[in-house]
C-alpha cells in the first residue's frame, strides 16, 4: 500500500467522523428548532456543550489532509463549491456563536435569537454537506486542467436536493436518538416520536436516492 492510498484512507476516516460525530449534536440543534418550552431548550443545549467543538476537529482534520495530501482534488473542489462552503462556514460560524452567547443575557429575545441561529445553523450545515455529496456522487463537470466548468446554480439539482434531504433526516435520526439517550421523562418520549418521524423520512428519502442514484448512474 503506497503513501497516497494510506492518505486517502485517513481523509476518509476523518470526514467520516465528523459525519459520526458532529451528525449528532448537528441534529440535535435541527430538533432545537421543534422545541418551545425553556427548561428543554437548556437542557438540548447543555447535552452538547461539552462535545461539540472537538468534533469539529475531525473535520479540520480532514479538509487539512485533503489540502496537504491531495491539492489538485482540494482546488478542484473548492473552486467548484466556493458559494456553498462560504454558506457552509456562515452556517457553522453562526450555529457555534450561538451556544456560546445564549446564555450572556436572561432577555427571553435575545434567548430566542440564538435558540433560531443554533437551529438554522444547525439545518442549513447539514443541508449543504448533503448538497455538496450528492454533486460529487452525481459527478462534478471539470475540464481536463481540472477546473470546475459549470454554472454554480447548477449545483441546486434535484439530486443534490434529494441527497441534503436525506442527509438532514440522517442527522436528525442521530440528534433524536442522543437526546433519548440523554434525557428522561416527558422530553425523553419527544425525542423517541422525533427519532420515529425522523426514520419515516429517512426511509422516503433513502429509498428516493437510491432509485436516483440508479437512474444516474445504471
Amino acid at each position: 500500500m503506497d503513501l497516497n492510498t494510506i492518505w486517502f484512507l485517513l481523509t476518509g476516516v476523518f470526514l467520516t467522523g465528523y459525519a459520526i460525530l458532529d451528525g449528532f449534536d448537528l441534529g440535535v440543534g435541527i430538533l432545537h428548532l421543534f422545541i418551545r418550552k425553556e427548561q428543554d431548550r437548556i437542557i438540548n443545549m447543555r447535552a452538547i456543550s461539552p462535545l461539540w467543538d472537538g468534533n469539529e476537529v475531525w473535520l479540520i482534520a480532514g479538509t487539512g489532509s485533503l489540502f496537504a495530501v491531495f491539492p489538485l482534488a482540494y482546488a478542484t473542489i473548492l473552486s467548484a463549491f466556493y458559494l456553498l462552503f462560504i454558506m457552509l462556514l456562515f452556517s457553522l460560524i453562526f450555529r457555534a456563536i450561538s451556544i456560546e452567547f445564549r446564555n450572556k443575557e436572561s432577555s427571553q429575545n435575545w434567548q430566542h435569537l440564538w435558540d433560531l441561529g443554533f437551529g438554522l445553523g444547525s439545518l442549513s450545515s447539514s443541508f449543504l454537506f448533503g448538497v455538496m455529496l450528492g454533486n460529487i456522487i452525481k459527478g462534478l463537470p471539470i475540464n481536463k486542467e481540472g477546473i470546475f466548468a459549470s454554472d454554480i446554480i447548477l449545483l441546486l439539482n434535484p439530486y443534490s436536493i434529494l441527497i441534503g434531504l436525506l442527509i438532514l433526516t440522517i442527522f436528525t435520526m442521530h440528534g433524536g436518538i442522543y437526546m433519548t439517550l440523554k434525557t428522561d421523562g416527558v422530553l425523553q418520549e419527544k425525542m423517541r416520536r422525533s427519532v420515529f418521524v425522523s426514520w419515516i423520512a429517512f426511509i422516503i428519502t433513502y429509498s428516493s436516492a437510491i432509485i436516483s442514484t440508479l437512474i444516474i448512474s445504471p
